[in-house]
């Protein structure tokens, strides 16, 4: 049933937040780019912005159940992992998967996407 399925910041492409069974769905996430020139803090605007959109979907980082990571460079995989392990709540780590990948900008050098459950 559609009716249940709950979509908020909804374009012809995507939504940012899709709310179904109890889960929270997050639309890829990425930073702003240029003016963020390493990973660390793009990771970090990137996590900030994860965050946000939790809250308002009514779920937290210590919700999540998965994660994927887009990296455009394996080389700043540990970088990542760094700002990641200080963000992620002891106990809570999700299921994970980071791999390379050609982002949709060349200034982009982390993409994550997640699922939570709501609270």
């Amino acid at each position: 049933m559609s009716q249940d399925i709950q979509r908020h910041h909804t374009n012809a492409r995507m939504s940012k937040i899709v709310r179904h069974g109890g889960l929270v769905f997050l639309c890829g996430q990425t930073s702003s780019g240029k003016t963020l020139p390493d990973i660390e803090s793009q990771t970090g605007e990137v996590l900030a912005r994860i965050d946000a959109l939790l809250a308002e979907a009514g779920s937290a980082r210590s919700r999540l159940l998965s994660a994927t990571i887009y990296l455009k460079r394996m080389q700043d995989f540990a970088a990542m992992n760094t700002i990641w392990e200080a963000w992620m709540p002891a106990g809570a780590a999700p299921a994970r998967t980071t791999v390379q990948a050609d982002l949709a900008s060349p200034d982009l050098l982390i993409e994550i996407t997640v699922v939570a459950a709501s609270a």
